[in-house]
């Protein structure tokens, strides 16, 4: 791909031919020396104008040098055409990033010609590594020069520093938002103290009616009386945006396609109500939202709900799809408590749930009823020592709720607290066991991990009753870590001195209480933290 440095110059120069032609444009390299990535052997977009067009024409011309400032020849900018079908051409060129886009406009006359019209205006501001005034250049540059038609894909994504006046946003979503656009993507900076505010009359019926992904981020999206029909919308985006419960559903009126709703720091929206008509929904996610008092939702094939707020009224409409379900609650510590008591009304035939609290002041109550279909639990604890009272073994509530559980993961993110196991105590005969033990025993139960065991007496309850009662359980994993020096791109994280002495007495009590009870056939792992810092697999 083109060093993201030149594409301000490529895009200047495929955007006025009269550069292209002067030997002062600079030393672009013939067709011949495209760089690797664009070799034959690859399989970049470039590989076949190489192949059938470009290469050869080369081959068979004689490409007359110019002199550069230093008197030093360099090849012409403007390389031989390509022997191609019109429609060819411009579907070669369309499989290109915006890179290379460019810099095969400034070879080829063929390419500079459907350049103007080039259907994927993807900005990436991280990407590029580029300053706030060269990126606005850069775009402004190429939307200046294209000719709006055409556009199938437009994406400006920028960093949290980004500033652009709201003209040059105006001009360019002039260009983007034509007829036949399905891609939309306007990423400002979440939180912005100036909002950029959406003209909605840049949707017009035409427009709006070919836009199947509309994404936006801290924007005001107030005019939304000038939308078209969005007939064709399958995915809606709404990042820190400043829009009403009612306009947002005046907006979606017509969208009898939409499949997926993300809403998130929206805070003009009080209540959201999702009609019946929304008949493909199948994704609804609501974040950070907080003057959202209610939820209704009547789409009846919902099947994932994704949850992070406060505890509100949540209804939706006794759906019998939805397989999947979130909840996240950093403000009421109680949200498995409210999980109890209300989640078989939301979700009954939930098959995958996670549960992400800040921490329980209360013990977790008997839940009423079954997850008859639940397949999968995880419940994380973000700051538990701020409720060193809670029992863990309260927990065995869903594990009894839950007959058809296969996986249950504890994830304990900040598991440091005084007191911890009391030396002296045994477990097997302390009488505080009996408020551990299941209703019944769990035949379908495999797989069980918490991650940031600490020798607390009731998590060391708990899974001596997991063992136990969960006749068919094949795996155990107890991370020591909080599963912090384990992350995805594969390098140790830094572990606290506090923390490491916390995994150490983990470990001496997982030894002494637990190793003995973990019959042969359950494949045991206790993860500890690795020595070192650094390293590939831990």
């Amino acid at each position: 791909m083109l060093p993201s440095h030149q594409l301000l110059e490529f895009a200047t120069v495929a955007s006025n031919p009269s550069m292209a032609s002067s030997s002062s444009s600079g030393p672009l390299k013939p067709v011949a020396d495209l760089p690797s990535s664009c070799s034959p052997a690859s399989h970049h977009p470039l590989q076949f104008i190489t192949n059938v067009g470009l290469a050869a024409s080369h081959a068979e011309s004689k490409v007359s040098p110019c002199r550069q400032a230093d008197g030093s020849p360099s090849a012409e900018v403007m390389g031989p055409e390509v022997s191609l079908p019109e429609d060819i051409i411009w579907k070669i060129h369309a499989l290109m990033p915006i890179q290379d886009a460019a810099r095969a406009a400034c070879l080829s006359h063929d390419f500079l010609h459907s350049w103007r019209c080039y259907p994927k205006l993807i900005f990436d501001m991280r990407a590029l590594g580029k300053q706030t005034r060269d990126f606005i250049n850069i775009v402004d540059h190429i939307m200046r020069n294209h000719s709006g038609v055409g556009v199938k894909t437009f994406k400006l994504q920028t960093r949290d520093e980004f500033t652009v006046h709201p003209s040059y946003l105006d001009r360019w979503l002039q260009v983007a938002i034509t007829p036949g656009i399905k891609e939309f993507t306007l990423g400002l900076p979440i939180n912005s103290k100036l909002k950029y505010n959406f003209p909605g009359s840049l949707l017009s019926p035409e427009a709006a009616h070919s836009i199947q992904y509309f994404h936006i981020t801290s924007c005001a999206f107030h005019s939304v009386g000038k939308v078209g029909r969005l007939s064709g919308l399958k995915t809606l985006c709404l990042h820190d945006v400043g829009i009403t419960g009612e306009e947002l559903y005046l907006l979606l009126s017509n969208s009898f396609l939409l499949e997926h709703l993300d809403l998130e720091s929206c805070y003009d929206i009080h209540c959201l109500k999702i009609p019946h008509f929304w008949s493909k929904l199948n994704i609804l996610e609501v974040q950070c939202c907080k003057m959202l008092q209610m939820i209704e939702c009547s789409a009846p094939n919902l099947s994932t709900f994704n949850y992070d707020g406060p505890l509100i009224h949540i209804s939706l409409g006794g759906s019998l799809q939805v397989k999947k379900m979130q909840m996240t609650c950093a403000i009421v510590p109680i949200l498995l408590h409210y999980a109890s008591a209300k989640l078989l009304s939301i979700a009954p035939n939930v098959q995958t749930l996670f549960l992400h609290s800040l921490y329980e002041t209360v013990n977790t109550p008997v839940v009423l009823g079954k997850f008859l279909h639940l397949k999968y639990l995880e419940i994380k604890l973000f700051m538990p020592s701020r409720s060193p009272g809670y029992d863990f073994c309260s927990l065995v509530s869903f594990l009894d709720a839950s007959p058809t559980l296969k996986t249950f993961v504890l994830r304990v993110e900040a598991p440091t607290m005084e007191g911890g196991l009391i030396p002296g105590v045994n477990i097997g005969e302390d009488s505080s066991l009996a408020s551990c033990l299941p209703k019944h025993r769990h035949r379908k139960l495999k797989s069980v991990i918490i991650t940031g065991f600490c020798p607390w007496k009731t998590m060391i309850e708990l899974t001596r009753c997991i063992l136990d009662y969960a006749t068919s359980l094949k795996h155990l994993t107890l991370d020591t870590t909080s599963g912090y020096h384990r992350r995805r791109w594969g390098n140790c994280f830094p572990l606290g001195r506090d923390t490491i002495m916390e995994a150490r007495k983990a470990i001496a009590a997982i030894k002494t209480y637990i190793e003995g009870k973990v019959p042969p056939k359950i494949k045991f792992k206790v993860l500890e933290p690795c020595n070192c810092n650094k390293c590939q697999e831990c």
